[in-house]
């Protein structure tokens, strides 16, 4: 009996992590998303790969992810303002056929065989524009679409196992494509992948929240973004926190082809395993956020996992032995879902609704538009400093920034639990 009371609540437990699927427009977005992600890790891993590939330069693949993000730390603080002004639905529509675009052309030139690194560079930058917008669009859309805030905690958690579901086998399957026809054809797949998040937004009925507004001008609101913002202290903390992980931590990524082939002495399938192995953690870290009931708890889970991150970076840097990069690997997924996506809970769940797109907007320079600028600048280390030490390095640095954050931490309990 007892046996079937504990199987009993396991299965409630599940159910009760993707409670959010209630909502018709959320299921639409999710499952049109499961497909369009699992395109977007596909082309991810090809185009690392061809690039290194082309160049056999670290630094290339630095500028490469400079240029593929940069259009977001100009372009996502007016993309929030706007976030707060225009249709969400739509201007999703316009960045994903945009995106989808840029993925068929990269197919175009793959095939016809004139693909060149300056072609990647542009298209990445094209790309970056797109995702400039779709960010903060996306995150302060959640809430229209599931309709009810008592949701959104779920929502967000359920976005962030998607996306890790997708960077989990997506990596696999772009290395084995990789290998058996090449890179062109990631490319053609992440194109017709965009198809499924296009008809499912267009298939959605929603209320716009932010309908009938008023608004000034886009420059005086941007400023009064930034200064609520800044002078909300446990907003304040948490963009800090998340800012810094995303300029000095998270362009460990673009380095990975370095570690599967120099280091490792593997091929692009090594680079898949290392991708979804990174990709098994972070989807465990985000289902584990999907299946909490509180927010109260969550500021100290954000420091543990900024921690973790920390010493996780540290140990993979410096390892050449491959079974233990993947199990660092797991705790970098790990590590850094449960912080970005904690704190994204935290941010909406406190932020006022006038001003959710200019806030969100910042939470998305956090990992869109300062990581491009650590890109470049680790990119540019990594040629005599040697690219395991110039990650050690990063990964002390976070280590005292999240001991620095630990100090702010009631502070943010105090606003987050009242």
């Amino acid at each position: 009996m007892n046996r079937f009371l504990d199987i009993s609540l396991y299965f409630q437990k599940i159910g009760f992590a993707f409670r959010s699927l209630q909502s018709k427009n959320f299921r639409l977005f999710f499952y049109g998303q499961i497909v369009s992600l699992f395109g977007t890790f596909i082309q991810t891993i090809a185009l690392g790969w061809l690039v290194y590939s082309l160049t056999n330069s670290a630094f290339y693949l630095g500028v490469i992810g400079f240029a593929g993000q940069i259009p977001a730390l100009f372009l996502t603080p007016i993309a929030g303002v706007y976030a707060d002004r225009l249709n969400r639905r739509k201007v999703l529509i316009a960045a994903q056929t945009l995106s989808m675009l840029m993925a068929f052309l990269m197919a175009g030139l793959y095939f016809s065989g004139h693909i060149k690194v300056w072609h990647i560079m542009i298209i990445a930058a094209i790309n970056g524009m797109a995702l400039a917008f779709d960010t903060p669009f996306r995150h302060a859309f959640l809430l229209e679409m599931v309709g009810e805030k008592e949701l959104l905690q779920n929502a967000i958690a359920l976005n962030s196992t998607l996306i890790n579901s997708a960077r989990f086998i997506g990596p696999m399957i772009g290395g084995i494509i990789i290998a058996l026809v090449g890179e062109g054809y990631c490319f053609l797949i992440n194109g017709l992948s965009f198809l499924a998040v296009i008809i499912a937004l267009f298939s959605m009925r929603v209320i716009p929240s932010n309908r009938g507004n008023e608004h000034g001008s886009v420059i005086r609101d941007l400023v009064e973004g930034f200064k609520y913002s800044f002078n909300f202290k446990p907003i304040r903390y948490l963009l800090i926190l998340i800012m810094i992980t995303g300029f000095i931590g998270l362009p460990y990524q673009v380095f990975l082809p370095v570690f599967a082939r120099d280091i490792l002495h593997g091929g692009s399938q090594m680079l898949g395993f290392l991708t979804g192995s990174m990709g098994a953690g972070a989807l465990m870290g985000a289902f584990y956020l999907a299946s909490r009931k509180g927010i109260c708890g969550m500021p100290r889970l954000i420091l543990i996992s900024a921690i973790t991150f920390g010493l996780a970076l540290m140990c993979f840097s410096m390892s050449i032995y491959p079974a233990l990069s993947l199990a660092m690997m797991f705790f970098l997924g790990f590590g850094m879902i449960v912080q970005f996506a904690g704190t994204n809970t935290l941010i909406q769940s406190i932020v006022d609704e006038d001003k959710r797109g200019r806030v969100v907007a910042l939470y998305g320079m956090s990992f869109m538009g300062v990581t491009p600028l650590g890109s470049l600048l680790l990119g540019t280390i990594t040629p005599w400093a040697g690219v395991e030490y110039t990650l050690l390095v990063a990964g002390f640095i976070l280590l005292i920034v999240a001991i620095t954050f630990s100090r702010r931490l009631p502070v943010v309990k105090k606003e987050v639990c009242k």
